[in-house]
Parts: C-alpha cells; sequence; structure tokens
C-alpha cells in the first residue's frame, strides 16, 4: 500500500470500504478480513487512545444489550509483537463484554502500520455524538500527525480530514491547537469553566506558564475571558508573564460605565429652547463645580 494520500485511502463509511470485502456474504474472504472470536484477555487498548470508556449509562445499556444479543458488531484488531492484539475500533465494545462477563468477543484482523491504524481508529470513533472537546483533539491531532508522517502537507491533510469528518479546516485546525493544552485546561474546556477561543490562545503558550494559568485561576476563582487570554498569550511572547501580572489582570475589575440621561421635559422647564445641548451641559458642569466646592452639600 502507498503511503501518501492516507485519508483518501482508508475510509470508514462501511467494513467492505475499508476491507475491500464484504465480510457477511463473500465466501471467499481472506484469512486477514475474516471474522474469529478472541479471548478478551489478548485483547490490549490502543497506544494512546484518545477516547474515554466510562462506565455511564450508556455503558449499562450496552451491557445489556451484550448480555441478551452479544457483539453483533466486531472490533478491529492487529497483531501485537508481544503477543496478543491490539484494539483499533471496538474499545467500549471490549469494556462492554467485560462487564457482560463474557470470555471471548468477535474482532477482524487487520494489516496495518501505526499510522494506518490511528486513521481507522480516530474514524471510527470521531463521528460519536458524546465525544469531548478534548478527545476530539487529541485524535485530530493523532490523525493529522499521522497522516503527515506519510507525506501529506498539513493542508491536504486538513481538507482531507475535513472532508471525511464533515467539519471545517478552521474548527479543524483550532481544535488541533488545543492538543498542546494541559490536562487541567482541557478539562476546564470540557467542563465549559473556559471558552475553546480562549484555549487557543494559551495553547501558544509553553506548559509552564499553562500551569501558572491554572493555578492562578483556582486561587481567585476567575475564569479566563477572551481579552484576558490574549493579553497572557502576548505578555508571555513578550518576557512580561509572571503569576504576580496574571494576578492583577484576573483580579482587576472595569468600573462600571455612567450613563446619566435626563428627561427632556425636566431639562426644558429649566433651559430656553433656544439653548443648544452644548449650553446646557455647561450649565450643568458649572453648578456641579460649584456644589462640588461646597463638599457636596446641596
Amino acid at each position: 500500500m502507498s503511503k501518501r494520500n492516507l485519508g483518501s485511502k482508508i475510509k470508514l463509511s462501511s467494513y467492505d470500504d475499508m476491507f475491500g470485502v464484504n465480510v457477511a456474504e463473500n465466501e471467499n474472504v481472506n484469512e486477514e478480513n475474516q471474522i474469529k472470536d478472541v479471548a478478551l484477555s489478548e485483547l490490549h487498548p490502543f497506544k494512546n487512545h484518545p477516547f474515554k470508556v466510562i462506565d455511564d449509562e450508556k455503558m449499562e445499556e450496552m451491557v445489556e444489550s451484550v448480555k441478551q444479543y452479544g457483539i453483533l458488531v466486531p472490533a478491529i484488531v492487529r497483531e501485537r509483537a508481544e503477543g496478543g492484539y491490539e484494539l483499533i475500533s471496538g474499545h467500549r465494545r471490549h469494556h462492554a463484554a467485560v462487564l457482560a462477563g463474557l470470555e471471548e468477543m468477535p474482532v477482524i484482523v487487520k494489516k496495518c502500520d501505526d499510522d494506518e491504524s490511528t486513521v481507522i481508529m480516530v474514524d471510527a470513533n470521531i463521528q460519536r455524538e458524546d465525544i469531548s472537546v478534548s478527545e476530539k483533539a487529541k485524535a485530530y491531532r493523532m490523525k493529522y500527525d499521522a497522516m503527515k508522517h506519510q507525506g501529506a502537507s498539513g493542508g491536504i491533510s486538513l481538507a482531507e480530514m475535513s472532508e471525511s469528518a464533515g467539519e471545517s479546516r478552521k474548527t479543524i485546525q483550532r481544535l488541533i491547537y488545543l492538543s498542546n493544552l494541559t490536562e487541567e485546561l482541557l478539562e476546564l474546556i470540557d467542563n465549559k469553566k473556559i471558552g475553546i477561543a480562549q484555549g487557543v490562545d494559551l495553547a501558544f503558550i509553553p506548559k509552564e506558564e499553562q500551569d501558572v494559568v491554572f493555578r492562578v485561576m483556582q486561587k481567585t476563582g476567575v475564569f479566563i475571558n477572551m481579552e484576558q487570554s490574549a493579553r497572557v498569550k502576548n505578555a508571555v511572547k513578550e518576557g512580561l508573564f509572571n503569576e504576580q501580572w496574571l494576578l492583577e489582570i484576573l483580579s482587576y475589575k472595569k468600573p462600571p460605565v455612567r450613563k446619566v440621561v435626563f428627561n427632556q421635559n425636566k431639562l426644558d422647564s429649566y433651559f430656553e429652547p433656544n439653548m443648544t445641548n452644548e449650553d446646557i451641559e455647561g450649565i450643568i458642569v458649572k453648578l456641579l463645580e460649584e456644589w462640588k466646592m461646597k463638599g457636596g452639600q446641596v
């Protein structure tokens, strides 16, 4: 298999597309693409798998389904040099099978290198509705790097990723930036404490400064806004950033904007109709000055 244009070679619209074979109907399917049952203990997670496997309500529903019907869709795996198989797609099904008390599950063994496996793994999961921002960020970063390893330029990689995922290139690029954040800051984004725009700004500063930002936000209980994150990014670039500087930035409160509106009828009772706004303002300011000189007393 050529190692160029990896994204266009591996599409996950169906098993037929992925493997070039109908695993359910083709009697002449080769050994690589056959469905086989493998002991759960022989299946190991994908290295740096970015998608979380959580024991939530959906997992409970999956476990009940597995108990009743078994694993209906085979996992995708590849052989490991140290023995057993590495899961490429099917981590949640594997976990559900364990909780359901199964000893084995059906898999399709695929021969593919690290980069090809990464693309399949990401494409198999990225369309799920329950994926967090941090999971998407890490997954897109892994796929982007895998495609670049295959010789695709950054622009081509983003274009192909956009087409396969149904998201704009700008959105994918911003999510890739977020993968540079610390786990603590990513968690704040997942919990909607700070926005993606702030996260992108902070992704451009070193991890040490990111730790300072997180620590100050925890200390003050104030979460950085878009204006502040932009200032932090520039301050780091100019060598002005430190913890005390950030404390002052996050603790600063803008004074309320005063806007006094006079009732027109009341003004007309004090000023001649032919007086301009400037004339009226001048008289009011003069009277206020006199009031101030008297100590603010009426």
